[in-house]
């Protein structure tokens, strides 16, 4: 891989990855658009660690709290006592069915990477995803002022995100409109969204940072790209993080979900007409 290859996968990477548009579905695309050879399902996990680091640099300050507070909660016999310790709880909780669920399918997702077909389908149902919990917030009135997440709806929120090991299901968009469905405000959800996206990435980052490590031939073609896209994810991303935070205060996902949809039909379109 070329510095103008890890460029733009870094690119790529950053800019979708917390925006609900599937970064697994835009970096599997790359190589379809530009003729590249694609890279490893390894490489493809580890270029997130650059969005994951943006992500705690941001929200630096609710991981602090949080990790005082449940350090103390659980010194003090009461863990769910301190808010902060308790959201702590809510995020381990969400976080346990994409770890049983993505370790029990891993396979079958690395395979899916490489039908643009079931990429493009799965991105299309993103989009509908987002419409249908755009759509029924503003119903409800929950939009901008929400119900707080609870421990049964942390668990819906949860399988959303397990859903999301699908490469074309955007993880940030399955898990704030699953938020949003239950009732969450908008911003709140992106906020838990983005949270409770760390030990996932955390634990898929070191599962490929095995498999790279354990083939040499992958670790010596792909470190120096790695290298690169790491970089530029972690940059592009923090700034597209704290756009996007701000945006979900005031605007709906109309856009996204629209964006979704078109690109799907659009690429899906494009392969039918192919030979």
């Amino acid at each position: 891989m070329d510095w103008v290859e890890a460029i733009v996968y870094g690119l790529v990477q950053g800019l979708t990855e917390y925006l609900p548009v599937s970064s697994s579905a835009h970096l599997a695309m790359v190589p379809w658009i530009f003729g590249w050879k694609p890279p490893s399902f390894a490489f493809d996990v580890l270029v997130q660690l650059g969005t994951l680091g943006a992500v705690c640099l941001y929200l630096r300050e609710d991981l602090k709290k949080i990790l005082v507070a449940l350090l103390q909660g659980i010194r003090a016999g009461k863990p769910f006592a301190d808010p902060w310790s308790r959201k702590g709880w809510l995020i381990v909780v969400a976080t346990l069915p994409s770890i049983f669920i993505g370790l029990a399918l891993k396979d079958m997702v690395e395979d899916s990477f490489t039908d643009p077909r079931t990429v493009l389908t799965e991105l299309f149902l993103t989009g509908l995803l987002l419409f249908c919990a755009e759509a029924l917030a503003r119903t409800r009135g929950t939009t901008q002022t929400g119900a707080p997440v609870t421990w049964s709806r942390s668990i819906v929120i949860g399988f959303a995100q397990a859903v999301a090991i699908l490469p074309g299901i955007s993880r940030s968009g399955s898990t704030i409109a699953g938020a949003m469905l239950v009732g969450v405000s908008r911003e709140e959800a992106g906020r838990f969204s983005f949270l409770m996206s760390i030990p996932v990435m955390l634990g898929a980052g070191v599962l490929g940072m095995k498999d790279l490590v354990s083939d040499r031939s992958a670790l010596q073609a792909e470190g120096p790209g790695l290298a690169i896209a790491f970089v530029v994810a972690a940059l592009v991303g923090f700034a597209v993080i704290r756009w996007f935070l701000g945006y979900l205060k005031n605007h709906s996902l109309y856009g996204f979900a629209t964006y979704c949809c078109v690109v799907s039909l659009v690429g899906l379109a494009v392969l039918s007409s192919s030979p």
